[in-house]
């Protein structure tokens, strides 16, 4: 599998508290990874240099191939990102808050109008393309941001708890959309709160006290760990 990001011995450290710790790890193109972690474990801080908005104190990172310390705006028109807290503009409609982050990722207006289109198919959106944005049930402006998030084509689309709060009909349906991504070979790189989400993953990285305490494939964590789940693990883990 192709490697998208590349990560090798990471610190960041503010003063003489250390936030990442000695991180090692590679994601592959296409590759859904869960980067999961309480909070205060160091995942908001690693994701924020992955993204090229926090340079790292020492290490070897590179994301689509640009290296984080000298090429971040490249890394930035590389990635998609979706936060936890909704972002799109609730005065707007669906429509026009696609318009408007196509025009801050530099499409052309054709681009912008075929992207349109092919975002309101897609993820089944059309519907509501003349609706305020403000109006929107939430698991449909999660749907929304996940496709704004991905309206450049980006190599990579970074996902903060992509379905908090939604319900589960809506989170599975969110995770179809997640693989369908995937299997276009756009890299899902995902943090969630929802261990059984961690399941869907094709690895999963668990962080604690700034550093990778455990890392593979959901089915050897759960055989390394004789656990049932992700969440016995991750217990086991934390405990």
């Amino acid at each position: 599998m192709e490697t998208i990001i590349e990560v090798k011995h990471l610190y960041k450290r503010f003063g003489h508290f250390v936030a990442n710790h000695d991180l090692n790890f590679s994601v592959g193109k296409g590759e859904i990874f869960g980067f999961l972690g309480a909070n205060g474990a160091g995942k908001t801080t690693a994701i924020k240099i992955l993204c090229g908005l926090l340079a790292p104190t020492s290490g070897e990172i590179s994301v689509a191939g640009y290296d984080v310390y000298t090429q971040t705006e490249e890394i930035k028109k590389s990635i998609g990102y979706m936060s936890q807290r909704f972002s799109l503009y609730p005065d707007l409609t669906l429509a026009e808050n696609i318009s408007f982050y196509g025009g801050i990722y530099g499409l052309s207006r054709a681009e912008v109008r075929q992207r349109t289109t092919e975002i309101l198919e897609q993820f089944d959106l059309g519907a509501f393309r003349k609706q305020l944005v403000g109006a929107l049930p939430l698991g449909w402006l999660q749907k929304l941001a996940f496709a704004v998030a991905l309206i450049h084509r980006p190599k990579i689309v970074f996902l903060d708890e992509p379905t908090s709060g939604v319900d589960p009909v809506t989170r599975r349906q969110f995770w179809e959309l997640i693989y369908l991504a995937s299997n276009q070979g756009i890299t899902v790189f995902v943090t969630t709160h929802y261990m059984d989400e961690a399941e869907y993953c094709h690895r999963v990285s668990i962080m604690q006290e700034g550093r990778i305490v455990a890392l593979d494939t959901p089915t050897r964590l759960k055989q390394n760990y004789q656990a049932a789940t992700i969440y016995d693990v991750f217990l086991h883990i934390v405990r």
